[in-house]
């Protein structure tokens, strides 16, 4: 396949290799509603007070997603981990960075706030308590055609909101792609390990993980789509099995949360997935058996399709990437198409053909 456009690529020299996915930031109107959303999708409550709601997975994390409240709902940013404070005092020179910090948050620690050039808050975070982790149920033993394992005994998954593990991975949509692809891979070390391609050979979707050396990092932990405006797509929790699942795809639909997509299961990752809306229309992703690769994993390129985003269940629905048209968005896409290099009315319209 002839390229066209530059990809995104690993970053020679990074200013820091992040090592893990530490928490997300909402803001929302009403803290009740997003907790019982969460809580129902299976993250645990750690403290809520009148301005902000945290909470956590089973793995020890001290907690992996805030909600701040505020008038307007709205995707704010999120936390890598790096390595200590030699990583912030660099990350601290990083033009627009904030001094280093200690966190107030949970689990304390020290952090640089830097934005990216999407305008998304990234936390570069060190030195937070650890916390012990959680009892979660073990994954259930499955008989296959050539290998028996359970014998006289049966399969009763508990019918609970599934067991959060951890904080998998997040979504973004950009306009200005190109830039801020190269913004993560030069900053926090995040390795392209799959790039998806449009007809004419420039990059449309970057699905990067952790640059953890020998030791296996998810397929993705960031993954960058060419949008016309910044806008959070979806976030990714990792549940033991594939009963946790659809058990909880049976749950949340009998509490009345609204559906998005699945189950099936990924090309690009291959987790097996399921997606359900938040109040407010963000998407939450429920995975498990995902891939993972080292760092000497080379990057692999793909065309971008609707077909290319599950090896099985239901096609995906144009209604999980059509945008949501706005008065402020539609001022956004005509700004963008003015001075971004990588939006063009060509390009909107072959994004449109293919998911919209």
């Amino acid at each position: 396949m002839k390229l066209t456009t530059a990809q995104p690529a690993r970053h020679p020299h990074p200013t820091t290799k992040a090592s893990a996915l530490a928490y997300l930031i909402f803001e929302r109107p009403d803290l009740e509603k997003a907790e019982h959303f969460l809580n129902d999708f299976g993250l645990l409550t750690v403290s809520r007070d009148a301005e902000r709601l945290f909470l956590r997975g089973t793995a020890g994390s001290p907690f992996c997603y805030v909600v701040c409240k505020a008038a307007t709902a709205r995707f704010v940013g999120f936390g890598l981990q790096v390595n200590g404070r030699s990583d912030l005092e660099a990350l601290a020179k990083v033009p627009g960075a904030s001094d280093i910090e200690l966190s107030d948050w949970p689990g304390g620690g020290y952090r640089v706030r830097l934005t990216d050039p999407s305008g998304f808050r990234a936390d570069a975070i060190t030195g937070r308590a650890t916390v012990a982790s959680l009892p979660h149920r073990s994954p259930l033993p499955f008989n296959s055609v050539d290998a028996t394992v359970r014998v006289n005994d049966t399969q009763r998954p508990p019918a609970c909101a599934p067991e959060v593990v951890k904080l998998g991975h997040i979504v973004l949509e950009l306009a200005d792609y190109q830039q801020t692809c190269a913004w993560y891979t030069q900053h926090f070390g995040f390795i392209p390990s799959d790039v998806q391609t449009l007809p004419d050979g420039s990059p449309a979707v970057a699905f990067m993980r952790l640059d953890l050396g020998t030791t296996p990092a998810d397929h993705h932990t960031l993954a960058l789509a060419q949008g016309f405006v910044p806008t959070y797509s979806h976030s990714a929790y990792e549940v033991v099995d594939t009963d946790a699942i659809g058990m909880g795809q049976r749950l949340l639909r009998e509490e009345g949360w609204t559906h998005s997509w699945g189950i099936g299961r990924h090309i690009l990752g291959s987790q097996i997935f399921d997606y359900w809306q938040d109040p407010w229309g963000d998407k939450h992703e429920h995975y498990c058996d995902g891939d993972l690769f080292t760092a000497d994993k080379p990057t692999g390129l793909h065309t971008v399709s609707r077909e290319a985003m599950a090896q099985w269940g239901p096609k995906m629905p144009r209604s999980f990437t059509k945008p949501k048209f706005t008065a402020a968005k539609l001022l956004a896409l005509v700004r963008n198409l003015r001075r971004s290099p990588d939006l063009t009315v060509k390009k909107l319209v072959t994004l449109a053909k293919l998911f919209a």
